[in-house]
């Protein structure tokens, strides 16, 4: 992504957060510093303060959330991010939800799968369904028969017929990044069992557990000196802050080059950092009332056609919304094109004219389309590990000096690309601090 792109704000900036939280004011000399308020920093921030030690976040951003943001679009709730609960059993998010009584809604198992123009037969959708468990057994048992970090595309078996490219498209949407660049050893980390929805979007979910915490925005760090005792957070205008330590928890791609470390990180830290690629994973907001998919939260492959769309969610929350998912592939092709929100809108109805007819969309609106990856404070939508880079994640836990912890969805190897991972991520350093401050 070129600077200049950069500079311009990515299409969804626009849109406003459905619920903006009270913030406790920041301690004057707190205990630990908190280096961003996505769900990794809200997770640390609320076990640090159970725990008793005084904090204060600090967020770059004019909103809590990070990666995960709820608006408003024609009275619904929409999330811009994240919006699936991943992996319940193991999902903190999950847990605390039912805890507090969130309105949390199970995913429900089965999809819609579109052939061209038409619904498919019972036969074809069993063999869609055997396909795509043969090729997860393959990669999964490949990663645990060779020692070779290679890419987990080269373990994609050639003998699924009519549906291997239906099945590299969707884990190349679900990966962040075309399998060839993924790695064999990490594909199998990420656990997908048992997902949910919140009812009023997950973004909103995420700023209302960062009531009252003591976060200050709009304040984006560029420097960390542990060169003494404790460490010393510097700010963009100017601003420092003391504390015994520190964790941070901005977005990988954004770490890589936005916060200077004095003195040097270790290099085993630093490689693990600047090893990670960006992932993309982007979607355009449908509304579209007269859409041809029958209840709520399902998703929807469509096979076959000019364009190849890695997928889609359909009727959010039962409401006439849908999402168009886009996978890198497809966000960079429209990179290359002046206006690629615009560009985005012209594919959207291109690819559902093909398969569904031009009537079939004449009350098709897209009030939103997500650009992550061209987020200056995310730059993608998360970190993607590639061939070679696998032990990257369990790298990074390792505190610097008994004084820097970072935390984050990258360090997660069961929840990566996740809120709940970054949340449990989160949680995971505070303790680390707790136990050696606390």
């Amino acid at each position: 992504m070129t600077p200049d792109r950069l500079a311009v704000p990515p299409a969804h900036a626009r849109f406003r957060s459905t619920v903006m939280p009270r913030f406790a004011p920041l301690p004057t000399s707190p205990n630990v510093i908190v280096v961003g308020a996505g769900a990794a920093g809200i997770g640390a921030a609320r076990r640090l303060i159970e725990a008793g030690l005084s904090v204060a976040v600090l967020e770059a951003r004019d909103r809590v959330g990070g990666r995960a943001v709820t608006t408003s679009l024609r009275g619904h709730p929409i999330d811009l991010g994240a919006h699936w609960l991943h992996a319940g059993p193991v999902n903190p998010l999950v847990a605390l939800g039912r805890a507090r009584g969130e309105p949390l809604r199970k995913a429900p198992q089965n999809g819609h799968l579109v052939i061209g123009r038409r619904r498919a037969r019972p036969a074809e959708r069993r063999a869609f369904s055997s396909a795509f468990d043969l090729a997860d057994r393959a990669m999964t048992l490949g990663a645990s028969k060779t020692s070779e970090d290679c890419a987990v595309g080269s373990l994609v078996p050639v003998g699924l017929g009519p549906w291997r490219d239906r099945i590299e498209l969707v884990h190349a949407l679900v990966s962040g990044r075309p399998l060839d660049e993924v790695s064999l050893h990490d594909w199998p980390s990420l656990e997908y069992g048992e997902n949910f929805f919140v009812d009023g979007g997950y973004g909103a979910y995420l700023a209302r557990l960062s009531q009252d915490l003591p976060i200050v925005l709009r304040m984006p760090v560029t420097r960390i000196d542990r060169s003494a005792d404790g460490v010393k957070v510097g700010t963009a205008d100017g601003a420092s802050l003391s504390a015994k330590a520190v964790i941070v928890t901005v977005p990988i791609m954004v770490l890589q080059s936005s916060i200077r470390f004095t003195p040097a990180l270790p290099p085993a830290i630093r490689s693990a950092i600047d090893g990670f690629i960006s992932g993309t994973y982007e979607h355009a907001v449908l509304h579209w009332p007269s859409a041809p998919f029958q209840g709520r939260d399902r998703l929807a492959s469509v096979i076959g056609g000019r364009h190849r769309p890695p997928g889609m969610l359909t009727r959010i929350g039962g409401s006439p919304f849908h999402f168009f998912e886009m996978d890198a592939a497809m966000a960079e092709g429209l990179d290359a094109k002046l206006a690629p929100a615009n560009a985005a809108r012209h594919l959207v109805r291109a690819v559902l004219a093909e398969h569904f007819g031009y009537r079939a969309i004449d009350d098709l609106a897209i009030p939103a389309v997500t650009e992550w990856r061209r987020d200056a404070r995310s730059l993608g939508s998360w970190a993607v590990v590639p061939p070679g880079h696998a032990p990257a994640r369990v790298a990074l836990k390792a505190p610097v000096d008994e004084r820097l912890w970072f935390a984050g969805e990258a360090l997660s190897r069961e929840q990566w690309g996740t809120a709940g991972g970054a949340y449990a991520e989160g949680a995971r350093a505070a303790d680390e601090v707790i136990e050696r401050f606390g």
